[in-house]
């Protein structure tokens, strides 16, 4: 039985009840006093602390019997002699010990943790008085009071969730009460304040997680599904953009973009594509604007005007390459030339050039046709080594060495000055493969016209350093005492005589089949080709006539 409430078992506890106080040994147990006043009970020593044993005997020990044991004694574990009685009850003599005062607590006390008005007595002898009834306990959730509630355990609470004392709080945590009860205390600032971090640590972390997210989901939608950023209109400013050789258009954009002309490479991609101009464009240098939109940096990149670069074209001598340079660069002239001659080994030419004393220039040849970046800061040094690179590509491409052998020549340096001689001698592209034929029938040993002779007037304009029709009677020709004057000299000459373009170095690997060994061009759609002497000499008669109907 609870110390004021109901018990658990099925007697009554009420006095007026007609079971109270039976015959049974229980009745036989005696409530003690002391004083005058009725002694203050604890419960029995039971599995729930709330449980207390009843006394069916009356309140004033008449019957006898001995008091329970008291387990929660404050003075050891030791029965209590019945009042009145020798022994160890010290309570009901002029000596008795005070009464022990538990600790109180400063929180209001439930009604029913009230001292009954039934247990007070007078002084001296005990009397009894009826107790006063109190109103059986019911238990705060509505079970039914006959119930076993049994002692109720907190559950445990998350720290997460915990409640959180305000400041000034009692900071204690949890304290044994009366009865076994538990008191829960509240928490302290450090505790509310390591919460509070937490709290915000996660919402943080939350809100990281969602703007990544919601980042790369746009980066993935704009660049799966939409349209590539972009600038509008024509742009200011004035910047250089240098796209470097074998570029493709995605490349193009990404050094546009870098240089600030265009907002992305894959808008200038489009645009490219879009205007079908992806195939026209070029590397180079070229004049931009900042800010551009993607479709006018690719009209501005086709326009000749844009690019700011130097054009070399075919069969240019390497002599007039170093003219361009200079005035490209805005430099004095002859200033390239002094660095050609001074750093030609510096310059990246193949194993196999000649570098023979009998050579005019070490570089003829290998300052390849093509449009070369030249920027206002650019170096002479910079753009030969950009033409003698182009060149190497094109050599290998073509395997001038493997190639050279198949035709009988010393070297890839012979094969690269017949490329140069056709390119000299064929005044139009669609006779390059016959011309270069005659090239090659004209060294041959057993050669009953020429004995071996090329008899070609670039050769000695070459040496001349001039370019003419008219160099001179061939008895003149005979007496000019230059290695490459092949009017006295047979076979080939030292090195090329200019820088031959790709078609001219394919018809040189690979030319037509025929015994001609003259020829002679009438107009620009005709040219007349000779296996003898004889016939070539109608031809020239010919080529005069046209010459006189078109004064």
């Amino acid at each position: 039985m609870t110390e004021y409430g109901r018990g658990y078992g099925s007697e009554p506890w009420h006095p007026e009840d007609p079971l109270y106080g039976d015959g049974s040994s229980r009745g036989q147990e005696q409530q003690p006093q002391w004083d005058g006043q009725q002694a203050h009970r604890y419960p029995q020593q039971q599995a729930d602390p709330y449980v207390q044993q009843h006394y069916n005997g009356g309140w004033d020990g008449s019957q006898g019997g001995q008091a329970p044991y008291d387990p929660y004694g404050p003075y050891g574990q030791q029965p209590a002699a019945p009042y009145g009685g020798a022994g160890s009850d010290y309570y009901g003599t002029p000596d008795a010990y005070q009464q022990p005062q538990h600790p109180q607590h400063p929180q209001p006390q439930h009604p029913r943790q009230q001292s009954p008005q039934g247990m007070q007595a007078t002084q001296g002898m005990p009397q009894y008085q009826q107790p006063q009834q109190q109103e059986p306990y019911h238990d705060d959730a509505g079970d039914d009071w006959r119930a076993e509630p049994g002692p109720r355990e907190p559950e445990p609470e998350h720290a997460f969730f915990a409640d959180h004392g305000d400041d000034g709080d009692d900071p204690g945590l949890h304290e044994e009460g009366r009865g076994g009860r538990e008191r829960r205390g509240k928490k302290t600032k450090k505790n509310k304040r390591h919460s509070g971090r937490t709290c915000l640590v996660v919402t943080l972390a939350f809100a990281a997680a969602a703007g990544t997210v919601g980042y790369f989901g746009y980066d993935f939608i704009m660049s799966h599904f939409g349209s590539a950023p972009d600038y509008e209109g024509e742009g200011t400013g004035e910047v250089q953009v240098d796209v470097p050789e074998n570029s493709t258009i995605l490349q193009m954009g990404l050094a546009l973009k870098k240089a600030g002309v265009v907002k992305s490479a894959d808008a200038f991609s489009e645009a490219a594509v879009d205007s079908k101009k992806d195939k026209i464009l070029q590397p180079g240098t070229y004049s931009l604007r900042k800010h551009m939109s993607a479709a006018s940096a690719v009209e501005l990149m086709v326009d000749p005007k844009s690019r700011n670069g130097l054009t070399i074209r075919e069969g240019l001598r390497s002599g007039d390459v170093y003219k361009l340079i200079d005035k490209k660069l805005h430099l004095s002239t002859g200033t390239t030339k002094k660095v050609a001659k001074t750093e030609a080994k510096n310059l990246g030419l193949p194993s196999w050039a000649n570098d023979s004393a009998k050579i005019k220039d070490p570089l003829e040849g290998f300052l390849y046709p093509s449009t070369y970046s030249v920027g206002g800061k650019t170096k002479p040094e910079a753009v030969l080594k950009q033409m003698v690179a182009r060149a190497n590509q094109v050599y290998e491409k073509y395997d001038l060495e493997q190639n050279a052998q198949k035709l009988h020549l010393d070297s890839p340096m012979q094969l690269l000055t017949v490329a140069s001689l056709t390119q000299a001698e064929g005044k139009y592209k669609h006779d390059f493969l016959k011309v270069a034929r005659v090239v090659y029938n004209r060294l041959k040993p057993n050669n009953t016209e020429t004995y071996g002779l090329l008899d070609f007037d670039s050769t000695v304009n070459y040496a001349k350093s001039q370019s003419t029709l008219d160099t001179g009677s061939v008895d003149n020709l005979r007496n000019f005492n230059d290695p490459y004057n092949t009017y006295k000299f047979k076979g080939l000459p030292p090195g090329p005589i200019g820088n031959p373009g790709e078609l001219a170095l394919k018809s040189a690997i690979d030319p037509a089949k025929g015994n001609w060994y003259y020829f002679v061009s009438i107009n620009p759609e005709k040219t007349l080709f000779a296996e003898t002497n004889e016939q070539h000499e109608r031809n020239r008669r010919i080529y005069f006539k046209e010459q006189e109907k078109a004064k």
